[in-house]
């Protein structure tokens, strides 16, 4: 149980992290000529920690324990990018789905990047259980 904590935190820690460079500062000009109209003048801290801590809680369920066995990171990433892509898709689909003036390129590179977020953070996770073992 505690490896399983232990991996859930690196999976968190990385994902908060990375998301925090990419939405405070690398992305966010583009977030807001797209959407800046849509966009909140500051972000809904106690939602997006419940966020955070569901989607840690889906890497580690559907990517990272089915693959704790395997000596590579292979498998664990592949599967975090794709539970990245399929989440993240299914947002910014449906966005295009139902709102008028939804940006396709901001959802191309929104899909792009939970993929990448994913894999990242899943392999945090994959190498804090390999660590584990080790000992």
């Amino acid at each position: 149980m505690m490896k399983n904590l232990v991996a859930y935190a690196a999976i968190a820690l990385v994902m908060v992290v990375l998301d925090m460079l990419w939405l405070g500062f690398i992305a966010k000009p583009l977030y807001q000529q797209g959407i800046g109209h849509l966009m909140a003048e500051r972000p809904n801290v106690p939602v997006a920690v419940l966020f955070y801590a569901v989607y840690a809680v889906g890497l580690l369920v559907f990517a990272v324990l089915p693959h704790a066995a395997d000596v590579g990171w292979t498998k664990t990433a592949l599967s975090a990018a794709l539970f990245g892509f399929f989440a993240y898709a299914t947002y910014d689909l449906s966005n295009l789905a139902t709102l008028k003036g939804w940006p396709v390129g901001m959802s191309l590179l929104d899909m792009a990047w939970g993929s990448a977020v994913s894999a990242v953070s899943g392999m945090a996770g994959k190498a804090a259980l390999d660590r584990w073992a080790a000992g």
